[in-house]
């Protein structure tokens, strides 16, 4: 077995692992990059739309855009990339369990940051198994990354911002969007999404939902049924769309194996995901020398993952002495300043409420540790 060392490890290579190392590396930090793909740049590469919001936080600029520029800046760097490495497990003394290339590699680093990102929530229904049936993320990835189109006639489950984004983009690459099905009685994501749908001519059923994927070896076609407001379907509802394709856009959890292997205090907040990791406002968990970044602290946008990237650098870095507490208490609170921004509004202000009570959380947990 190959051992290393290193001060500072992120295991994640999506937007919030990126600024988090990019960050620790600029203040000086000797940093270790690693990430199962082949690739750094995660979910932006599949994000050929704009981003909203401000300038600062790259308003109007293309997701891949974001990634090429943050590439860029990740080869001028000295920090050290583990591509094609799967961080598998961490062990005691901040050891990281990594396997590159069929070679076990240990690597002991005196601050972890865990920014490994969320994975898609499936739904079970009878037919779900049938190949053609696939999570919004997965059509995501074909079309913008593989440049394969998943199939011609496409149901999407699912109105929130995944599901609206993935549908245009889908339809962008020539597929013909059949529906847009929705469980509850509004769709879930930003209307001007919704909008550019319907202007297509694509109908968006809310208060609907599948109730079986039907076919011979492959999809061929959904029934669908209107909900009651118990969410029951309502008898003599059903009917059939014909379709080749069914993608799932029910909603992502945080991917949080490595942070419960570390033994980190975790709480329940469905409207970030589920489990989530108890953070304080410097990204560091209940363990030390562990922090967090992105969608495995909460569900949320990636510009939000990238501020949190940048907060956990900072903070790992100062805490190994590599910028004064005053310098790094005034770098930390201008990025707060910018996530706070992120989080208003409709949509924010409910993360935001979720994120406060994780924080409270976990200054709860702080004084029964001091107790």
């Amino acid at each position: 077995m190959k051992r290393c060392r290193t001060e500072i490890a992120v295991i994640g290579a999506g937007p919030a692992g990126l600024c988090a190392a990019l960050e620790a590396q600029k203040l000086g930090a000797k940093v270790t990059l690693i990430d199962e793909n082949a690739m750094p740049g995660g979910q932006l590469f599949k994000q050929i739309h704009k981003f909203f919001g401000s300038k600062e936080h790259m308003a109007g600029i293309r997701g891949y855009e974001i990634g090429k520029q943050l590439l860029l800046d990740l080869e001028k760097s000295d920090a050290s990339v583990m591509l094609n490495s799967v961080a598998y497990g961490l062990f005691a003394n901040n050891t990281i369990g990594v396997i590159q290339k069929d070679e076990h590699v240990a690597i002991q680093a005196e601050k972890i940051i865990l920014a490994a990102g969320g994975k898609e929530n499936y739904m079970s229904f009878p037919g779900s198994t049938l190949p053609g049936v696939m999570g919004a993320g997965a059509a995501q990835t074909m079309i913008n990354v593989n440049r394969v189109l998943p199939g011609k006639n496409i149901v999407m489950l699912g109105s929130g911002n995944v599901g609206l984004i993935v549908a245009y983009q889908l339809m962008q690459a020539g597929a013909n969007v059949k529906a847009i099905v929705e469980a509850a009685p509004n769709i879930g994501g930003y209307g001007v999404h919704a909008g550019k749908i319907r202007r297509a001519g694509v109908p968006i059923l809310t208060a609907h939902t599948i109730t079986e994927v039907y076919g011979e070896g492959q999809v061929e076609g959904v029934i669908i049924a209107a909900l009651d407001e118990k969410w029951q379907p309502v008898p003599g509802s059903e009917r059939a769309i014909a379709a080749d394709t069914v993608c799932l856009a029910v909603g992502l959890n945080p991917m949080t194996e490595l942070a419960w292997m570390a033994g980190c205090e975790f709480t329940f907040l469905p409207l970030l995901g589920g489990h989530v990791p108890l953070h304080d406002t410097n990204m560091n968990t209940t363990i030390p020398d562990v922090y967090v970044a992105g969608d495995i602290t909460g569900v949320e946008e990636a510009s939000s993952a990238m501020e949190e990237g940048k907060l956990a650098g900072i903070a790992a870095a100062a805490a190994l002495g590599y910028m004064d507490a005053e310098e790094a208490e005034k770098c930390k609170n201008e990025v707060r300043s910018r996530m706070a921004a992120l989080r208003t509004g409709l949509f924010g202000e409910k993360r935001q409420t979720a994120k406060t009570e994780q924080m409270q959380q976990m200054e709860k947990y702080q004084r029964r540790a001091g107790d």
